[in-house]
């Protein structure tokens, strides 16, 4: 049986047995918008799937015809420090690697993905979409600064496009053909078959052996935070920690080269 996934407020998880979680954002009546409630819920997922060995892959998908997620709930907002520099941002809950969650994360995206959505999707792993999703960051239309959604942005595209994105706010949205030709989606596919592709990529990798899996998702992205011979120095480490001699799915066939079996 797999291990009972936590009690969640705001969100629908499910753990089957091939080890891929599915979560579903589950509040369409606000625009999958998050608040505290929905932050304290990811919170909880990261932790149990960081330490829970039936958890081999993440994927996340929403409720509702109209959006994936338009980022903070504007009305019911979420919790704030009483000063300022105290304040956190809602990324310490909601992004995976952030709170050392190094299983993959596959986004299946529909409708709308705005402003704080980037959160998940800027630390996602695979990121498909159907064809009717937009992406935009609304802040500077209501006159706040656009920084650290783009910023995370920024590791992923183009600078030019994460500044386009920034500084047109509301009055434009890139398409999700768009999004593909720059990178930023792999996938595009009609929306009735925008889960099943998810699952479907999902299983696959969920089949690999999920230690080696982990230390290769791992060892790509804390690449983005060291120059290239720290990043393969450390990449090294965690070739020799994930695939120990004898281990591996493949077998020596000559000194330096492997057999695929």
């Amino acid at each position: 049986m797999p291990a009972e996934v936590p009690v969640l407020t705001s969100v629908l998880a499910t753990l089957g047995d091939d080890h891929v979680l599915t979560l579903t954002l589950n509040r369409p009546e606000r625009l999958n918008s998050f608040n505290q409630e929905v932050l304290d819920d990811f919170r909880a997922i990261w932790d149990f799937a960081a330490v829970t060995d039936d958890v081999h892959v993440v994927v996340l998908r929403a409720q509702g015809e109209r959006a994936f997620s338009t980022g903070v709930d504007v009305v019911e907002g979420y919790d704030l420090a009483p000063e300022p520099l105290r304040q956190v941002d809602p990324a310490n809950y909601l992004s995976p690697k952030f709170n050392q969650c190094w299983k993959p994360l596959v986004c299946a995206v529909h409708g709308m993905a705005a402003g704080g959505a980037l959160y998940w999707l800027n630390e996602a792993d695979i990121i498909i979409a159907g064809e009717d999703a937009t992406f935009f960051d609304p802040h500077v239309t209501f006159g706040m600064t656009a920084a650290l959604e783009p910023i995370g942005l920024a590791r992923r595209i183009p600078i030019g496009e994460v500044l386009r994105m920034a500084l047109l706010g509301n009055d434009e949205r890139m398409s999700a053909r768009r999004a593909h030709e720059i990178g930023f989606v792999s996938e595009v596919v009609p929306r009735d078959r925008l889960w099943p592709r998810a699952q479907d990529i999902a299983e696959r990798i969920a089949r690999h052996p999920t230690v080696a899996v982990q230390q290769t998702v791992r060892a790509i992205w804390e690449s983005l935070d060291s120059t290239r011979t720290q990043a393969l120095r450390t990449g090294l480490l965690y070739v020799q920690v994930a695939t120990p001699p004898g281990t591996s799915r493949t077998q020596p066939a000559t000194r330096g080269g492997y057999e695929v079996r």
